[in-house]
């Protein structure tokens, strides 16, 4: 399950993002997304859980948690649509 994680300070890290959300369950993957022209936080980022159960309680326990000073959002991440060229 892919999680979105939402207002993630600037600051935030991959491998603290990683550490948090690893005290829930095994990660597949994680991911701060990044500005391609300044290299900067967007300010969000993904988690990916292979065990939904253990994605869900992560999801319900970490929603609201302040991490680096901020109240961070956590949810299900949408499938994107295709975008059509």
């Amino acid at each position: 399950m892919k999680l979105l994680i939402r207002n993630l300070s600037r600051k935030t890290t991959e491998t603290e993002l990683s550490a948090l959300f690893s005290k829930h369950g095994t990660l597949q993957s994680c991911t701060i997304v990044m500005d391609k022209d300044t290299g900067a936080s967007k300010g969000f980022g993904f988690v990916e859980m292979p065990k939904t159960g253990e994605a869900k309680a992560a999801m319900k326990n970490l929603n609201g948690t302040e991490l680096r000073e901020n109240k961070i959002r956590v949810k299900k991440a949408e499938k994107r649509p295709d975008v059509a060229s």
